[in-house]
């Protein structure tokens, strides 16, 4: 049976698959990232998984895997299949592609980024099937987005499209990491909820999920910080709706997971701002934890499709390599991230969790 290789790895974990021609997640494993032991080993556990994973297909359908698609956080050029910068990961200049082709025996790697790679599945086969345009975003640590024309993902210019989190919606509001003040991310993330639950409730263990128990308790005070977050996330996505006009808003993360009592309030507070925009059908995303996974096969069957790029010759030094900063780079946002300031051009890797 033909099949690739799938891989979505996070900051604290890795989630991998077997992928069929139809999008059949044939084999699913699962794996601790395992960053507190540094970049290199990080780098070494994604080889061997994927090694693993492609003796697992050899073994159990009679052939080898076709090709193979990684998604990972932080900074990346996917053009040339480098993993530029992941604050997370501790990892700069990976020139991911050449050595999982190389482990793999030549195999075609395509290398995407988490959010943009979850948005591609979310679209194809997800919350978004059918829908020509939508924009997809998943709350979490951070708020990032991917923005979905047709069957593609939008990268933009520079590979920094989507960043919907960085909207300013409270101007001089709280710092944010990119160097800005009242950003999206900073009050309606599901790690904005958990502080200001945490700090309304007295209890210092409390999160968001506490947060929206205590909602539909009819906490009068878990209401008002609900409501804050909802009223910032419905300013930031009329924003980006009057700039994009989607047809479809996909909200996922795990904020999303508190289900209706987001949507609902979340509907009317959209609803209530827009004028001549369009309203856009606001659905939870479909795929959950997968679409990481579930993108990075689609990306694989993608590259077979449409002809395999070579790997590029990297000479690594320090985990890295010593190519020229590559001029098409892709950055959002992923799990488990304290948001560091980013020593590149793009001074975030803020990060959502799964």
């Amino acid at each position: 049976m033909r099949h690739v290789i799938a891989l979505d790895v996070g900051g604290t974990g890795m989630k991998a698959a077997l992928v069929g021609a139809d999008g059949t997640l044939l084999h699913e494993a699962r794996r601790a990232t395992g960053r507190e032991r540094g970049a290199e080993a990080v780098v070494g556990t994604i080889l061997d998984f994927a090694a693993e994973l492609h003796a697992l297909g050899q073994e159990r359908y009679g052939e080898p895997a076709t090709a193979a698609g990684v998604a990972v956080p932080g900074i990346i050029d996917a053009a040339h299949g480098i993993a530029v910068y992941a604050a997370n990961l501790g990892w700069r200049d990976v020139p991911l592609r050449a050595l999982l082709s190389e482990r793999l025996g030549g195999l075609p790697v395509a290398l995407g980024h988490d959010v943009r790679t979850g948005g591609l599945a979310e679209g194809r086969i997800g919350a978004g099937h059918g829908a020509d345009r939508f924009l997809f975003v998943p709350l979490g640590t951070g708020i990032a987005g991917a923005i979905g024309i047709g069957s593609t993902i939008e990268p933009g210019a520079h590979g920094y499209a989507g960043e919907i989190g960085h909207i300013v919606v409270r101007p001089g509001g709280v710092d944010c990491a990119c160097g800005q003040r009242g950003c999206l991310e900073r009050y309606a993330s599901a790690s904005a909820v958990s502080q200001a639950w945490a700090d309304a409730s007295g209890d210092p263990e409390a999160d968001a999920a506490d947060c929206a128990k205590a909602v539909e308790s009819g906490d009068p005070a878990a209401v008002a910080v609900w409501q804050t977050a909802v009223d910032a996330l419905a300013d930031g996505l009329v924003t980006a709706l009057t700039l994009l006009d989607p047809r479809t808003l996909i909200i996922g993360g795990g904020l999303a997971e508190a289900g209706e009592t987001l949507f609902t309030p979340l509907r009317a507070a959209v609803e209530e701002r827009v004028t001549f925009q369009k309203l856009p059908a606001i659905v939870p995303a479909a795929l959950g934890d997968t679409a990481g996974c579930l993108g990075a096969g689609l990306l694989a069957w993608d590259l077979l499709a449409t002809g395999t790029p070579e790997p590029p010759t990297a000479r690594t030094t320090d985990g890295g390599t010593d190519s020229s900063t590559p001029s098409d780079t892709q950055s959002e946002t992923h799990s488990d991230t304290d948001h560091p300031t980013a020593p590149t051009d793009r001074p975030t890797d803020s990060e959502v969790s799964a």
